[in-house]
């Protein structure tokens, strides 16, 4: 019996190697984009991935929704949220981490705005909905690790111009005034992004003008780190942003009676914003050039 106990041990067993082996074909059959169903077989029965503790484990719902992010896997992602919606919000276990840093958010919400997944951030935002109020909150407002500075998934938003996702940020709840390591809001951070691009023209120009917009919609009180410099060097910022959007920044100047009247109206019920007539919505934010 002892013998047949050991050999059943060595079947079980798993090695590092053969872990890592299986958890490449996992990663892979995720980047391919093959069925759900298939996955989720893989999943439940032969992907597993080693941890730092010497054992092997099987993808946990949170953590084979990193590779659905990664890969833009919507119909897999879609699956897991609705299958799983709290268990796939959850943080991840140490080996998925980039640091030691054990009171960082569950990375999902910023890893989908680094990689523009607009899709399955709307389905992870629905199923957000469903968490207790002080779960939905920690994890739309939950700061990253201490290697990207303690950033929100709206810091990072706001710093790669990600305008559709602050937009579906924001309207779902995000606090626009939530600071990261060093005391910055994610205006902060946009602001800085417009500094040191000078406010040059394209693209991205266009995307961090309309992130602008977004903010100042869902930020009655302008409460922001940078504001102090705003008022020091008051020409510069001025060419930066436009006239009209430093005069609200800065204070100096009152907000339109339209800019009132739609933020009052997404304060109660965000997801209008998508159903507003296009004279109504936020536009790209060189002021000077649109009579908002």
């Amino acid at each position: 019996m002892p013998l047949d106990v050991a050999w059943r041990a060595r079947e079980d067993y798993k090695s590092e190697s053969q872990c890592k082996r299986s958890s490449f074909a996992f990663y892979r059959a995720v980047r391919d984009l093959l069925p759900v169903w298939l996955l989720e077989e893989m999943r439940a029965t032969e992907a597993l991935h080693w941890e730092e503790d010497g054992r092997a484990r099987a993808f946990a719902p949170c953590e084979a929704l990193l590779y659905a992010l990664v890969h833009d896997h919507q119909a897999y992602a879609r699956h897991l949220l609705r299958s799983y919606p709290s268990r796939a919000l959850e943080a991840p276990s140490p080996s998925f981490r980039c640091c030691a840093c054990t009171d960082a958010a569950a990375p999902h919400l910023a890893l989908a705005v680094r990689h523009e997944r607009v899709a399955i951030l709307g389905v992870m935002l629905e199923a957000a909905a469903d968490l207790s109020e002080d779960e939905r909150r920690a994890f739309l407002d939950g700061h990253g690790c201490m290697h990207s500075g303690g950033k929100s998934a709206l810091h990072v938003a706001c710093e790669l111009a990600r305008a559709e996702c602050l937009l579906a940020l924001l309207a779902n709840g995000a606090c626009p005034y939530v600071t990261d390591s060093a005391g910055d809001t994610p205006l902060d951070c946009l602001l800085e992004q417009i500094e040191r691009s000078g406010d040059a023209d394209g693209d991205d120009a266009r995307a961090r003008r309309a992130c602008l917009g977004y903010l100042l919609l869902f930020m009655p009180a302008m409460r922001f780190r940078k504001r102090l410099q705003l008022l020091e060097d008051a020409a510069r910022w001025t060419r930066l942003l436009g006239e009209r959007a430093y005069g609200w920044l800065s204070g100096r100047a009152a907000p339109t009676l339209l800019l009132l009247c739609t933020r009052t109206l997404l304060s109660a019920r965000a997801e209008l914003l998508e159903s507003l007539p296009r004279f109504l919505r936020p536009p790209e934010f060189r002021l000077q050039q649109w009579g908002w």
